[in-house]
Protein backbone atom coordinates (compact mmCIF):
# COMPACT_ATOMS: atom_id res chain seq x y z
CA UNK A 1 0.00 0.00 0.00
CA UNK A 2 1.31 3.90 -1.07
CA UNK A 3 1.70 5.92 1.69
CA UNK A 4 1.98 9.98 1.96
CA UNK A 5 3.15 12.39 4.27
CA UNK A 6 2.23 16.08 2.67
CA UNK A 7 1.19 19.01 4.02
CA UNK A 8 0.90 22.33 2.70
CA UNK A 9 -0.17 25.57 4.58
CA UNK A 10 -1.11 29.18 4.65
CA UNK A 11 -1.05 31.13 7.97
CA UNK A 12 0.17 33.50 10.49
CA UNK A 13 3.30 33.48 12.62
CA UNK A 14 2.15 33.63 15.94
CA UNK A 15 5.66 34.65 17.12
CA UNK A 16 8.96 35.82 15.80
CA UNK A 17 11.18 32.64 14.17
CA UNK A 18 13.28 31.06 17.09
CA UNK A 19 17.53 29.85 15.49
CA UNK A 20 19.29 27.68 17.36
CA UNK A 21 22.36 25.79 16.11
CA UNK A 22 23.12 21.56 16.38
CA UNK A 23 26.40 20.75 18.05
CA UNK A 24 27.16 20.04 14.55
CA UNK A 25 26.84 23.71 13.20
CA UNK A 26 23.18 23.29 11.62
CA UNK A 27 20.79 25.83 11.64
CA UNK A 28 17.14 25.05 13.19
CA UNK A 29 14.57 27.66 13.55
CA UNK A 30 11.15 26.97 15.28
CA UNK A 31 8.11 28.82 13.62
CA UNK A 32 4.97 29.04 15.13
CA UNK A 33 2.01 29.25 13.16
CA UNK A 34 -1.68 29.59 13.21
CA UNK A 35 -3.96 28.77 9.94
CA UNK A 36 -7.68 29.83 9.98
CA UNK A 37 -10.40 27.35 8.66
CA UNK A 38 -13.56 29.22 7.79
CA UNK A 39 -16.97 26.75 7.60
CA UNK A 40 -20.68 26.53 8.09
CA UNK A 41 -22.08 24.90 10.79
CA UNK A 42 -25.18 22.93 10.64
CA UNK A 43 -27.40 25.91 11.48
CA UNK A 44 -25.52 27.91 8.24
CA UNK A 45 -23.86 30.12 10.50
CA UNK A 46 -20.25 31.24 9.58
CA UNK A 47 -17.68 29.37 12.07
CA UNK A 48 -13.59 29.87 12.38
CA UNK A 49 -11.30 27.74 13.84
CA UNK A 50 -7.81 28.27 14.25
CA UNK A 51 -5.25 25.36 13.76
CA UNK A 52 -1.64 26.18 15.69
CA UNK A 53 1.65 24.12 14.65
CA UNK A 54 4.80 23.97 15.08
CA UNK A 55 7.02 24.54 12.27
CA UNK A 56 10.42 23.32 11.93
CA UNK A 57 13.01 24.44 9.41
CA UNK A 58 16.70 23.33 8.72
CA UNK A 59 19.84 24.84 7.31
CA UNK A 60 19.89 28.28 4.93
CA UNK A 61 15.96 28.21 4.94
CA UNK A 62 15.96 28.43 9.03
CA UNK A 63 18.63 31.23 8.97
CA UNK A 64 16.68 33.18 6.15
CA UNK A 65 13.28 32.74 8.02
CA UNK A 66 14.77 34.09 11.37
CA UNK A 67 16.31 37.09 9.40
CA UNK A 68 12.96 38.09 7.32
CA UNK A 69 10.02 37.03 9.34
CA UNK A 70 8.70 38.36 12.53
CA UNK A 71 5.55 37.61 14.35
CA UNK A 72 2.16 38.14 11.96
CA UNK A 73 3.87 37.78 8.70
CA UNK A 74 2.11 35.55 6.49
CA UNK A 75 3.92 32.39 5.06
CA UNK A 76 3.55 29.29 2.92
CA UNK A 77 4.86 26.08 4.22
CA UNK A 78 5.30 23.14 2.27
CA UNK A 79 6.13 19.73 4.71
CA UNK A 80 5.71 16.77 5.92
CA UNK A 81 4.07 15.61 9.62
CA UNK A 82 7.11 14.91 12.40
CA UNK A 83 6.27 12.79 15.63
CA UNK A 84 8.10 13.73 18.66
CA UNK A 85 8.02 11.68 22.04
CA UNK A 86 9.60 12.05 25.28
CA UNK A 87 9.82 11.48 28.72
CA UNK A 88 9.18 14.51 31.46
CA UNK A 89 11.42 14.70 34.38
CA UNK A 90 8.89 13.31 36.84
CA UNK A 91 8.48 10.61 34.17
CA UNK A 92 5.68 11.26 31.97
CA UNK A 93 5.49 10.03 28.40
CA UNK A 94 4.62 13.26 26.21
CA UNK A 95 4.27 13.56 22.54
CA UNK A 96 3.70 16.25 19.67
CA UNK A 97 3.45 16.62 15.58
CA UNK A 98 4.79 19.08 14.30
CA UNK A 99 5.68 20.27 10.30
CA UNK A 100 9.20 19.92 9.06
CA UNK A 101 9.15 22.57 6.48
CA UNK A 102 10.88 21.56 3.05
CA UNK A 103 10.70 24.60 1.50
CA UNK A 104 8.64 27.80 3.02
CA UNK A 105 7.75 30.92 1.05
CA UNK A 106 7.59 34.49 2.25
CA UNK A 107 4.40 35.78 1.34
CA UNK A 108 3.56 39.54 0.81
CA UNK A 109 6.07 42.49 0.80
CA UNK A 110 9.32 42.23 2.60
CA UNK A 111 11.65 44.78 4.20
CA UNK A 112 15.06 44.75 4.72
CA UNK A 113 15.20 42.39 7.41
CA UNK A 114 13.89 42.50 11.22
CA UNK A 115 14.35 45.87 12.48
CA UNK A 116 16.51 47.60 15.21
CA UNK A 117 15.27 50.54 17.58
CA UNK A 118 12.02 50.58 15.78
CA UNK A 119 13.42 51.76 12.54
CA UNK A 120 10.70 52.01 9.83
CA UNK A 121 11.38 49.51 7.06
CA UNK A 122 11.55 50.07 3.58
CA UNK A 123 10.13 47.70 1.34
CA UNK A 124 12.36 46.64 -1.23
CA UNK A 125 11.50 44.89 -4.93
CA UNK A 126 13.92 42.85 -6.80
CA UNK A 127 15.85 44.75 -8.54
CA UNK A 128 16.58 46.29 -5.31
CA UNK A 129 18.70 43.39 -4.77
CA UNK A 130 21.82 42.20 -6.66
CA UNK A 131 22.25 38.94 -8.33
CA UNK A 132 23.27 36.15 -6.44
CA UNK A 133 26.18 35.18 -8.81
CA UNK A 134 27.81 38.93 -8.74
CA UNK A 135 27.64 39.00 -4.80
CA UNK A 136 30.63 38.99 -2.69
CA UNK A 137 31.71 35.63 -1.43
CA UNK A 138 31.87 35.78 2.44
CA UNK A 139 28.71 37.82 2.59
CA UNK A 140 26.72 36.94 5.89
CA UNK A 141 23.43 38.81 4.28
CA UNK A 142 21.28 35.79 3.21
CA UNK A 143 18.05 37.13 1.11
CA UNK A 144 14.95 35.01 0.10
CA UNK A 145 16.09 34.38 -3.24
CA UNK A 146 19.15 33.63 -2.12
CA UNK A 147 17.62 30.26 -1.00
CA UNK A 148 17.52 26.89 -2.83
CA UNK A 149 14.02 26.52 -1.65
CA UNK A 150 13.82 22.87 -2.90
CA UNK A 151 17.05 21.35 -0.55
Amino acid sequence: MANLNKVFLIGNLTRDPELRYTPGGTAVANLGLAVNRRFKDSSGELKEEVCFLTVTVWDKQAEACCQYLEKGRPVFVEGVLQSRFWETNDGQKRSAIDVRAERVQFLGSYGTGKSDDNQEEETKSDEDYADVSSQQSGSSTIKPEDIAWNE
